[in-house]
């Protein structure tokens, strides 16, 4: 059990007090007392609502299972459907045409198109890894992946391997800085003259993307150049290994890649308590004031990583110049379902986490808004907080007063913090204009997330009837449909050059020549962020901002109306013609059984809410909360209407917990579900699949946390 302490009537746990008016409070301005009777007046007043918010969830839930269940066995009849929601207050009236007034948004966020990193904020490493991921090296993204169509090779440097990636960055630089009458294949001399850059002495056809350069103009150490608003940086060195072979002593180009990262507490963490968020609130902690660093052992040594500092360079009007050395950092709360053990209310009960996340996160991001030198997160002054999870504009709206009411807790200007909307739930696709409009003077971001809309989509159509195998729900017209009505609500409602809009990640960190290929469809669909998995994704997405002009997309789209409209939403993506095999059911099953494990396994055992994990195939899949939704949601659609029995999921979960043993067998802190298959972990995954249709929303948090936490309990 842990220790508490009273503070203003509530319950807080000793770690989270000691770190909170330890570590957080002293320089916000803000004393212990004070901190304390705002936040428990915050909590006394909103956790009410908050709870009537979620209970309308479960009954708009109710009303929908009743009406399927109602016309079991009948056609579908979408126009009595649409009408149903809109009776019931699930599908609301548009608001007026109207554009978000969001002011003192960063460049990053507003005005130029780049990739976005999602990092558990709980490993430091990789908080810093995706921070410093604002620049990466193209060469070594090319060399050390399977981008030029094959495995790089094992070994050291191998020339021949090396050569194609050069020529093709070679060919990357003509086609965004192109030279007149000349080739960057060819060069042999950079330098500055006069303020413009010449490669032996041809000018680029735009001059004015020469952005700046360090060092002698006649012979720089590096060059700038800048395309679509994003950086290249070109390194010379003749003493480097690359650099002492290439004619222009050219030994690497760096790009401008990951512009923002979201620091998230929510889906790729495992955060069930005090000491669990006290490790986040203190890496968030770190990055707001600049010093968190953490050690690791490379070759042999021990090495620390911190945060890199800007880039200071001279521009070609001979003034300096400051470039941003690492990502804008989005920090991500819980949505409004949990609560968590840490603090415990007037009553005794657990207060709602996105409460905690929301009043401390910011209290943290305080240290980077009062800043007097160094880099800031934010030059315009503003915090910037993802909101997930939420159902339609009510619980927007919500979440709007939730930020206004901790900007007046810390006595901030009304509109510093933003907000980031997840379009992932069907409540807040379907009303998305509503739930902009409810955000309208704080939204800087909206984001689409297939997995966790598909999820959301099972349960609330939980009772229509069996779903579609998964990979053909991706085929369903109505994820077409969602992808686009969110891009175009998005510009309609005045997002262009304002905010971002996003799309979802690529889960497969290891295909990046599958992702050179596939990806380049989210700038294409005016998106002007999407989501990569690694710093080495960052820099290969950023190839596809380098060949599309997103603004120049959104220009296009803006004016073109609305290409999807919200009864192509509502189709359900239920199964057309069930000729399916039982191997193909089972194979079905399988497969999301053995996801289900292997990821769940590590959450509840490990506390490592988000990690690579291999899939049937040993293919290795990015796993969260998200993609453990949608298998377990889709296993107990499928039971529930005997498309499979019980007893064929549990034999398929055993062997698939062998499966899973093997997979981890080289790993020492993994302990293994067979043969006994009574551990947490096991029962936690076999809970998400049989009492899956009673999970709120379909949601995993619940049987994970108690899971979780007995583990923890036990030791």
């Amino acid at each position: 059990m842990q220790e508490m302490v009273a503070r203003s009537g509530l319950q807080v746990s000793s770690q989270l007090c000691s770190f909170v008016e330890d570590r957080v409070l002293p320089g916000t301005g803000l004393d212990a007392p004070q901190f304390w009777d705002r936040f428990a007046a915050l909590i006394a007043d909103l956790t009410p609502r908050n709870r009537a918010l979620l209970e309308k969830r479960a009954e708009l839930q109710a009303n929908i299972d009743a009406w399927h269940l109602a016309r079991r066995n009948q056609v579908h009849d979408r126009d009595g459907y649409k009408g149903f929601l809109e009776k019931i207050g699930y599908l609301l009236p548009e608001v007026a045409p109207f554009q978000i007034d969001t002011t003192g948004v960063d460049p990053e966020i507003a005005e130029v198109a780049g990739p976005q990193l999602v990092v558990p904020v709980t490993n430091a490493r990789y908080a810093l890894n995706a921070a410093n991921a604002r620049w990466g090296s193209l060469y070594d993204a090319l060399y050390g992946t399977d981008a030029m169509g094959t495995p790089p090779p094992s070994g050291g440097y191998e020339q021949g391997h090396g050569a194609r990636v050069i020529a093709r960055v070679r060919v990357f630089l003509d086609a965004a800085f192109p030279l007149a009458g000349h080739s960057h294949a060819d060069a042999r001399l950079y330098h500055v003259k006069g303020g413009a850059l010449l490669v032996d002495g041809k000018p680029l056809e735009e001059p004015g993307k020469f952005a700046g350069y360090r060092g002698d103009p006649r012979a720089p150490d590096a060059v700038y150049l800048v395309n679509n608003g994003l950086h290249v940086e070109l390194v010379f060195n003749r003493a480097h290994l690359i650099g002492g072979r290439d004619q222009a002593c050219l030994a690497d180009v760096r790009i401008e890649s990951a512009l923002s990262a979201i620091m998230d507490c929510e889906d790729s963490v495992a955060c069930v308590d005090a000491e669990d968020k006290v490790q986040a609130y203190a890496n968030w902690l770190g990055l707001m004031k600049g010093d968190l660093s953490a050690e690791l052992e490379k070759g042999g040594k021990t090495l620390t990583r911190r945060l890199n500092p800007d880039i200071e360079i001279t521009a070609p009007d001979g003034s300096t110049k400051s470039l941003k050395g690492r990502a804008l950092l989005w920090v991500r709360n819980v949505g409004h379902l949990m609560t968590n053990p840490a603090i415990l209310d007037a009553q005794g009960n657990e207060v709602f986490e996105g409460l905690m996340d929301a009043v401390i996160t910011t209290a943290c991001a305080l240290h980077d808004l009062r800043k007097t030198d160094g880099p800031r997160n934010s030059e315009h002054g503003s915090v910037y907080i993802v909101k997930p999870k939420m159902h339609g504009p009510e619980e927007v709206a919500f979440a709007d007063m939730v930020f206004a009411r901790v900007e007046a807790l810390f006595g901030l200007t009304p509109g510093t913090i933003k907000m980031g909307v997840m379009d992932e739930e069907r409540r807040t696709s379907v009303n998305l204009q509503q739930c902009i409009h409810a955000a309208r003077h704080r939204i800087a971001f909206i984001n689409t997330g297939f997995l966790d809309r598909t999820g959301d989509e099972i349960h609330t159509s939980m009772e229509a009837g069996p779903f579609s195998r998964k990979d053909f729900i991706k085929r369903k017209g109505w994820i077409k449909a969602y992808e686009d009505r969110n891009v175009d609500i998005g510009l309609e409602c005045g997002l262009m050059g304002r905010a971002q809009i996003g799309k979802g990640m690529w889960a497969m960190p290891d295909q990046m020549a599958a992702m050179l290929e596939a990806k380049i469809e989210h700038p294409k669909a005016g998106a002007n962020t999407a989501w990569v998995p690694s710093p080495t994704a960052a820099t290969l997405h950023a190839l596809h901002y380098h060949q599309v002009n997103v603004r120049a997309v959104q220009d296009r789209l803006a004016n073109g109306g609305r290409r999807a409209h919200v009864e192509a939403l509502l189709e359900i993506p239920l199964a057309s013609f069930r000729k399916w095999t039982k191997d193909q059911i089972i194979r079905e099953v399988e497969n999301n059984a053995q996801g289900i494990l292997g990821y769940v396994v590590r959450w509840v055992d490990q506390g490592v809410g988000c990690s690579k994990v291999p899939d049937i195939n040993d293919v290795g899949l990015m796993e969260d909360r998200a993609t453990c939704r949608i298998s377990s949601q889709h296993i107990a659609n499928w039971l529930h209407h005997g498309v499979v029995s019980e007893a064929e999921v549990m034999d398929a979960m055993r062997r698939m917990a062998e499966v899973v043993d093997r997979q981890n067998a080289d790993d020492p802190a993994y302990r293994p579900m067979a043969p006994a298959f009574d551990g947490e972990a096991f029962l936690a995954a076999c809970d998400l699949v049989f009492k899956g249709r009673e999970q709120p929303s379909g949601y995993t948090e619940p049987v994970l946390h108690a899971r979780r936490l007995a583990v923890k309990a036990a030791g």
